[in-house]
């Protein structure tokens, strides 16, 4: 781990094999690799962590990681959430400070993560993520991209799937900024989080992170310039052979 060398900071994966909108995603080919072992090979490469784990709740997955080298968990029971399968995994493990990296984040840079790991350094910071400034109207528009405005401490005061702040006055100049879903928590609030029923406001939106702030926990943001390229579809799989082609 080449920052904040005090604290334990690992990095776990949460893997399903049968996603909703294209199943067995994380398990598709990406060039010479499948997808899970590209967001697995690219988060150790950072140097980071002391560890990276894979939680998966599939033996497809547990021994494509495992057969390669790597670190996997299999998960006890059903999720709902990526964030319930990483506390059932971290709960007796010695580890103080958790990076949730998304499996299906091939391309996932050391810069983000350094970023996010840094905030941890604050002792105050419970809860970490990311942001970066939305450059186009049809992503500022788009319900599938979630916004988020913070207060002059980077602390989330809102995420929603609608244009937030709202611009009544047009003479006063404000960026808007894009959520990028990767997390860090330290153990006990993640641990704290999974036994917490869901709150209003993330039922209205469908947005998990309201819960942290509906319960009066603040989330501290970063701002990157990372764009992410999430495999959510065999559409977004064939621009990521074609990123990955151009490199």
């Amino acid at each position: 781990m080449t920052s904040s060398a005090t604290i334990p900071v690992a990095a776990f994966i949460p893997a399903r094999y049968a996603a909703t909108r294209f199943p067995a995603k994380l398990m598709q080919p990406l060039g010479n690799k499948t997808v899970i072992r590209h967001t697995y090979d690219a988060t150790v490469a950072t140097g980071l962590f002391n560890e990276v784990i894979v939680v998966t709740d599939s033996d497809i997955i547990y021994n494509e990681i495992v057969d390669n080298g790597g670190k996997a968990i299999m998960s006890l029971k059903p999720h709902e959430s990526g964030s319930d399968r990483i506390a059932e995994a971290v709960a007796g493990l010695d580890v103080e400070v958790i990076i949730n990296v998304q499996g299906d984040e091939p391309f996932i840079q050391k810069e983000p993560l350094q970023k996010l790991v840094q905030l941890f350094t604050d002792p105050m910071v419970q809860v970490g993520s990311l942001m970066r400034v939305i450059k186009s109207s049809e992503e500022l528009q788009a319900t599938s991209a979630v916004k988020v405005v913070v207060n002059k401490h980077n602390d989330a005061l809102y995420f929603s799937r609608n244009v937030i702040p709202y611009v009544a006055n047009p003479g006063i100049p404000v960026d808007h900024y894009l959520h990028i879903g990767v997390y860090g928590y330290r153990k006990q609030i993640l641990l704290d989080f999974t036994t917490w029923p869901p709150a209003l406001l993330e039922r209205v939106e469908k947005l998990e992170q309201l819960r942290y702030l509906e319960n009066g926990i603040k989330i501290r943001m970063a701002k990157v310039d990372f764009i992410s390229v999430a495999i959510d579809t065999p559409e977004d799989l064939e621009q990521a052979k074609q990123m990955l082609a151009e490199k």
